[in-house]
């Protein structure tokens, strides 16, 4: 591969920042970080770019849950299954990336990501407070099934997977946002692992150019926490449905056009 330009330099660095920073907040960074590197890198598989893309997204949420779990209890009894389930599920995902078209699952993802605008804009009370729900088996099992199917889509095709476990935490759980956003990032941790470990695998990694950007999405996610931090639950859901708003749009876009 030749050398990048500068500008192309800077593209990169300035999308990871940006991706880090709404990861931090709300999740769906990737909405910006590999359309960023498909426009400096057309000509690459799909699946290069995805490991590339896991490299930064990884470092990045490590450091944003780190973050976020100086302020928060990490609620394990829920995490533990759903991280577990999402390591090895997407793995699955990131291994089926080149055996399966994409394009199937766009007019699902966007129907979902409308319900969950939808639902969210309609409660306001919605992940405003921690209902405290009691973690029993039940709790365990659902907590398992979240990180097995959004492990495996994360793996697989991954926009918005931050926004679905941040809705799901708070759906099923009762968390608010900012709990259910430290809860998401730790699973996000666990299915950003099993995926790059499959793309590494499989050879499909930049390695320098991964690296690279991490180091911009860590400074990204730093902006993104002490916003979080700062501002509050209001601020984490406001940020929530304007990042699904984005979303809708993007999938909306790809699908018709398509």
């Amino acid at each position: 591969m030749a050398p990048l330009e500068p500008f192309s330099i800077a593209f990169l660095g300035a999308g990871a920042f940006a991706a880090g920073l709404v990861d931090a907040v709300v999740g769906g960074g990737g909405l910006i970080q590999f359309p960023t590197l498909f426009s400096v890198f057309p000509q690459l598989p799909p699946a290069t770019l995805f490991g590339t893309n896991k490299i930064a997204s990884l470092c990045g949420t490590s450091y944003a849950t780190y973050r976020f779990a100086g302020r928060i209890a990490i609620p394990w009894a829920v995490v533990l299954p759903a991280g577990l389930a999402a390591l090895a599920f997407s793995f699955l995902g990131a291994h089926s990336v080149t055996l399966l078209p994409k394009a199937m699952l766009r007019p699902l993802v966007l129907v979902l990501l409308i319900a969950v605008a939808i639902y969210t804009f309609w409660h306001k009370d919605f992940g405003s407070l921690d209902k405290g729900h009691v973690v029993g088996r039940r709790s365990i099992a659902v907590a398992g099934l979240v990180g097995a199917v959004l492990g495996f889509y994360d793996g697989f095709f991954g926009p918005g997977a931050g926004s679905f476990l941040i809705f799901a935490f708070i759906r099923c759980f009762g968390f608010d946002f900012l709990k259910a956003s430290l809860s998401a990032k730790c699973v996000n941790l666990c299915t950003n692992a099993g995926a790059l470990v499959a793309f590494g695998w499989t050879g499909h990694i930049l390695y320098g150019v991964g690296l690279g950007m991490a180091a911009c999405n860590v400074a990204g996610s730093w902006a993104g926490s002490y916003l979080s931090f700062r501002h509050g639950t209001g601020f984490v859901r406001v940020a929530f449905l304007v990042v699904a708003t984005l979303l809708i749009g993007k999938f909306g876009w790809d699908t018709f056009r398509g």
